[in-house]
C-alpha cells in the first residue's frame, strides 16, 4: 500500500508486485505524484470477518461482513460506514459502489472514527473488499 502523505495518511493505491515506472499514473492525476509512505500487506489465508457500524463509536445499525459487498446500500441498507471492528483479514473500503474511487485499507483492530483517519474530504464509504491474492 502507498500513501501520498507521510505516516500512512492521505490518499492511498493498492499496489500489487511489479514494476511501474510512472508514479503519476499509479496515484492518480487529482493527487501529488510524491509518494511519501507505504506499508507491506501481509497475505492473510484464514477467514475474514468484520463489523460495521452506521455511526463512529460503534453506534447505529451493525452488520458483519466475511466476503466482499459491492454496495452497501443495495445490499446491507445502509448508505454509510462510520466506525467498523476488524477482526480477521485485511480490508479495502470504498467511496464509491463496485470498489471504485478512493479507498482506506483497514487491517484487524478497532476503527472509532474512519472520518479522522487522515483521508482528505472523504465522506462517504460504499463498498468494502478483502485483501486477496485476487484483488
Amino acid at each position: 500500500m502507498v500513501y501520498e502523505k507521510p505516516n500512512f495518511l492521505g490518499h492511498q493505491v493498492l499496489v500489487r508486485r511489479g514494476e511501474y515506472p510512472d508514479n503519476q499514473r499509479l496515484m492518480g492525476t487529482s493527487v501529488s505524484d510524491c509518494i511519501r509512505s507505504s506499508r507491506m500487506i501481509p497475505t492473510h489465508r484464514g477467514p475474514f470477518r468484520m463489523r460495521i457500524y452506521e455511526r463512529e463509536n460503534f453506534g447505529g445499525q451493525m452488520h458483519e461482513l466475511i466476503d466482499d459487498c459491492d454496495s452497501m446500500m443495495d445490499r446491507l441498507r445502509m448508505s454509510d460506514c462510520q466506525s467498523c471492528n476488524v477482526m480477521d483479514g485485511h480490508w479495502l473500503m470504498f467511496e464509491q459502489p463496485g470498489f471504485r474511487g478512493r479507498m482506506l485499507y483497514l487491517r484487524p483492530g478497532e476503527y472509532r472514527n474512519l472520518r479522522e483517519m487522515g483521508l482528505n474530504n472523504m465522506t462517504r464509504f460504499s463498498s468494502i473488499r478483502r485483501i486477496t491474492d485476487s484483488c
